[in-house]
């Protein structure tokens, strides 16, 4: 047997004895011919690659992978900018059939009731956000009014979310996924929860935080989410009430969900590393309009209080990579750059700009959109 041979014999032999649990999904994509699609992880971590396919005139697939340890994980089928979102438990078979480009909510799915629940959830999220476009678009109604029509709609689409899809079953991956999501108004992204400042939605996030404790004690999701209601208990405690006492070690475990991305000299920054600081972290593109003026802002904010411990964290988000670097050349702040868009989807960011404010413990503290005053104000008082 030459070495070849061998080779060949040896690869197949140890390909076999992989006995890792695996899960399936499958189906077809109409209209996509040529088109590769993509199979990824949504992980607290960001959106990591697993597989890829070019698919063909008929447009199947098929995937699988490993099944995720401890507790039920998220994943995304992508093509171009276009995505399924859907969860898996263990090993089953999820089999999917859709339309391009309209596959997000355009899809039948089969062998797993959390990723028809996903499916309902979206259909449901898209619809209001057409009816908040088309509110935003309106002419005919002063600019209040459209605001308190827009509060009108999310606050219907959160009870019947709460109601059907987080009290009715919060233990369920979809449970998860419909407590974590965001919207999208005139006010820019924001997480339709916020258990940081919302009382009534902080029961939200306690109810799955709690049947996950008791389901997936181990799983980092668990720990994230209790981690969120935790704060969020404290936050809007009334000052004669006693928080309900939770495991410690679940919050210091948990932290910010961090980043490492790379410079114009491809040094790698940490928003861990700055913990001791007051940090905005900036979602950008310095080629929007605007930019240059806003850049401006910064820089007074930055000399004005970075000697007392406020540090920018911005992340650009600009395809011209080169335009990106000349832009950013003589900024004192950190500045760096993502193209796979893990950072964005780890921070749920949609709109640009878009930052948050980090305290000196190294925890968010809010977001642009849903905080009390003026940026400087939110920088004073947290230093």
């Amino acid at each position: 047997m030459n070495k070849f041979t061998f080779l060949v014999v040896t690869t197949a032999i140890l390909a076999s004895c992989d006995n890792t649990p695996k899960f399936h999904v499958e189906g077809n994509i109409d209209g996509a011919k040529d088109s590769m699609l993509y199979l990824e992880a949504s992980t607290l971590d960001g959106i990591k690659k697993l597989d890829s396919v070019k698919l063909k005139a008929d447009g199947s697939f098929s995937f699988k992978a490993d099944a995720p340890v401890g507790s039920p994980e998220f994943y995304i089928l992508r093509i171009h900018d276009r995505i399924i979102n859907f969860s898996i438990d263990s090993t089953e078979t999820v089999t999917f059939k859709a339309k391009y480009p309209t596959m997000a909510t355009d899809y039948t799915v089969e062998g797993s009731e959390n990723c028809q629940k996903i499916k309902e959830i979206n259909i449901l999220q898209q619809k209001v956000q057409k009816d908040i476009i088309s509110l935003e678009k309106n002419e005919n109604m002063y600019p209040g009014d459209i605001l308190d029509s827009i509060n009108s709609i999310i606050s219907t689409y959160k009870e019947k979310i709460k109601q059907e899809f987080i009290f009715a079953e919060p233990s369920k991956a979809y449970a998860y996924y419909a407590v974590c999501q965001s919207i999208t108004d005139l006010r820019g992204s924001f997480q339709l929860f916020n258990p940081i400042s919302d009382r009534s939605d902080v029961r939200c996030y306690a109810t799955v935080a709690t049947s996950w404790d008791y389901n997936y004690p181990d799983a980092k999701r668990t720990q994230q989410i209790c981690n969120m209601a935790i704060k969020g208990m404290e936050n809007t405690a009334k000052p004669t009430e006693q928080v309900i006492e939770v495991d410690e070690d679940k919050i210091k475990e948990t932290g910010i969900l961090d980043i490492n991305l790379p410079d114009i000299n491809s040094k790698i920054h940490s928003i861990k590393d700055l913990k001791g600081k007051v940090v905005m972290l900036d979602f950008t593109m310095f080629g929007e309009k605007g930019s240059q003026e806003r850049t401006r802002i910064l820089r007074e904010l930055y000399n004005k209080y970075h000697d007392k411990g406020f540090e920018i964290y911005q992340i650009s988000l600009d395809e011209d990579i080169h335009f990106w670097k000349s832009s950013v050349e003589y900024l004192p702040w950190i500045c760096v750059h993502e193209t796979d868009g893990a950072a964005t989807n780890t921070y749920g960011v949609s709109t640009l700009p878009t930052y948050f404010i980090i305290d000196r413990n190294n925890e968010v503290y809010g977001r642009s959109g849903m905080m009390e005053g003026t940026l400087e104000e939110q920088i004073q008082k947290l230093l």
